[in-house]
């Protein structure tokens, strides 16, 4: 919603702004149908050149996502560590071996049916379940794991922000597209030389649009679309974060509800509960 409040917001502007001085709408109307054409037609096939198909079909994915308002709340976040808080809490009591079956079947066993947003999220449980997997088979030390954690992590960060970067290229690209649609009414109002100055003003007048066009769709539609998945990449990491410093927390022996405090104090202050919150919240799920 915030998207298209956005858009509203400065496209209303600029163009009230540009009514306000007397502007005719209708040498941008007339010239819209060509300049964008020739500037989203170049960009959109500049954009196919450059990027893998993996990437473009990720963009396709995280696309519909920027219209949606942020999935990693204060709710999520008290879920997620909850979560967590029992897994730990059935290792102290009853031993690693006890979360096998939930960590084999996660989405058949009843400790991770109990958190669904988190259950149903495929990424999360891939990433909590493989780590309890290693700690149950007891191979590899805090320090191994850390190290694979961070390196699982990193690659999950660089993954998630190719869309983002993918589009923040694109805007980049769509002035100078604009520039190229904008030479080439310039080179169609000097073969027309001969015409009216009436005529020869509209047709320059036309030839700036595509100027205008590809700054505007740049800075104004494209490049914040970019700056948001962005962000919203930043908010997935930081998840991956917060579950990491807790398992690790554990590994080095400390007891169930300090672990999740480790985890909390990775959170962003925005989004993090406080420590009461957490705890009523834990309490209100044993």
């Amino acid at each position: 919603m915030n998207v298209i409040i956005g858009y509203v917001i400065s496209l209303a502007c600029i163009f009230g702004a540009y009514i306000l001085h007397e502007g005719d709408m209708m040498v941008i109307i007339h010239a819209l149908p060509t300049e964008m054409m020739a500037i989203l037609g170049g960009a959109i096939g500049a954009f196919v050149v450059g990027n893998q198909g993996k990437t473009l079909k990720a963009v396709k994915a995280a696309l519909p996502g920027v219209f949606k308002g942020s999935k990693y709340t204060k709710a999520r976040y008290m879920e997620l560590m909850s979560l967590l808080y029992e897994i730990l809490g059935k290792i102290r009591k009853e031993g690693l071996m006890s979360i096998e079956n939930d960590v084999e079947n996660p989405h058949d066993s009843p400790l991770f049916s109990k958190y669904p947003s988190i259950a149903h999220d495929h990424h999360v449980i891939e990433f909590l379940t493989d780590y309890l997997r290693i700690m149950v088979s007891g191979n590899l030390n805090a320090f191994e794991i850390e190290n694979l954690m961070d390196n699982e992590i990193d690659t999950h960060h660089h993954e998630a922000a190719a869309p983002g970067a993918a589009i923040t290229r694109l805007g980049d690209a769509l002035p100078a597209f604009g520039i190229v649609a904008a030479v080439l009414g310039v080179v169609n109002t000097m073969g027309s030389v001969g015409q009216p100055p009436a005529v020869l003003g509209g047709m320059i007048g036309s030839a700036l649009v595509g100027t205008f066009l590809g700054i505007l769709l740049a800075y104004g539609i494209v490049a914040p679309l970019g700056t948001l998945m962005e962000q919203k990449v930043e908010d997935s990491t930081k998840e991956f974060q917060c579950i990491k410093t807790t398992l690790l927390a554990s590994l080095q022996g400390y007891a169930p509800q300090s672990a999740i405090e480790f985890g909390r104090k990775v959170l962003y202050s925005t989004e993090r509960p406080t420590f009461s919150e957490l705890e009523q919240h834990v309490k209100g799920q044993k």
